[in-house]
């Protein structure tokens, strides 16, 4: 069955930059995100993890 879609994709011109473009978007997106929980207030997670008590403490 690889042989099929192989020989499908073959066919198609430029096919060789989509590996190339996914690759670039999902190490682009994970690097993002990386560095935006990193980057992250301390009170504001602490505030955030708070919540689900608050109702129950008062």
């Amino acid at each position: 069955m690889l042989k099929f879609i192989k020989h499908n994709l073959e066919t198609i011109a430029g096919v060789e930059i989509y590996p190339i473009l996914s690759l670039s978007i999902f190490f682009t997106f994970f690097l993002v995100l990386f560095i935006w929980v990193f980057t992250y207030k301390k009170e504001k997670i602490k505030e955030l993890s708070e919540l689900p008590l608050k109702d129950k403490l008062q």
